[in-house]
């Protein structure tokens, strides 16, 4: 429940960083009126956009069995590690300038559909992270998560109180603060998402274990009790790795820690 509660709280302080960015803008352009139904319609669209993708997993995960189905959940396993190291390491990057990147956007597409084209906007934005989040939930289900929906209920709530707070510009809790620290606590979930996925791909025998175990730690911090089973879950904590795990992670780490050119920002020469 915890991981999906974090996860679904990070995504939605996105997404409504975006509806919020996007209503001032509405309201500089004197659409405040239109805005709150523009911004609706928007969401919904998101909304249903996710749920779709959600339904198709659920129907092709029905469609398969035996070794098929075990792949196949694996794969989404794999993929919402890649889709959560991928989305951290991109706003790292580009997070200071989204601001400046959406308010384009939103003039660019005001400037050639109207109110309409403001809605796809916002319907794109959301049903961006409504995607990944259902990736993230479908992974996490195969990860032996429970709890997933109150946990994903309660990501919500707590989103909604942590945009209000931020909107408060509080010095002490601010959007970069905010950001940092939920990147740091993402990465270290996305790793533990990839152990777990390379471990049913050795249980399928699509992988070797190299060396297994390659030590023992459980009389220290045992995985299946307690805080070890805590760090086994969000963090991919095993007592008795396998030599492969080890280099997968090693490998993931020293991918996420590789410096990085930071991204080019084309400022426009006033006249």
């Amino acid at each position: 429940m915890g991981n999906a509660l974090f996860i679904v709280w990070r995504e939605s302080v996105e997404a409504l960083l975006v509806i919020g960015i996007l209503w001032v803008w509405l309201k500089v352009q004197g659409e405040q009126r239109r805005g709150r139904w523009i911004l609706s319609g928007g969401v919904a669209a998101g909304l249903l956009l996710a749920g779709l993708l959600a339904a198709a997993m659920t129907l092709v995960q029905d469609e398969l069995a035996g070794a098929a189905l075990e792949y196949f959940q694996a794969g989404m396993v794999l993929a919402a590690s890649a889709l959560i190291t991928h989305m951290v390491l991109w706003m790292m990057r580009h997070g200071r300038n989204m601001k400046r990147q959406l308010t384009a956007g939103a003039d660019a597409a005001f400037s050639r559909g109207g109110a309409l084209g403001i809605a796809v906007l916002v319907a794109i934005a959301v049903a961006r992270e409504g995607a990944e989040t259902a990736i993230f939930l479908y992974g996490l289900s195969f990860n032996g998560g429970s709890g997933l929906w109150l946990g994903a209920a309660l990501g919500v709530v707590l989103a909604l109180a942590t945009a209000a707070l931020l909107s408060r510009g509080l010095r002490y809790f601010s959007y970069a603060t905010f950001f940092r620290a939920s990147s740091v606590l993402l990465l270290v979930l996305a790793c533990g998402l990839l152990v777990a996925g390379v471990e049913q791909l050795i249980g399928l025998e699509a992988l070797p274990v190299l060396i297994d175990p390659l030590w023992d730690s459980a009389f220290l911090l045992d995985d299946g009790a307690g805080l070890g089973n805590v760090l086994a879950t969000f963090a991919g904590y095993r007592a008795r790795p396998s030599l492969l795990l080890l280099l997968v992670v090693a490998a993931y780490w020293l991918f996420v820690l590789w410096p990085r050119p930071s991204p080019v920002v084309a400022v426009a020469a006033g006249g």
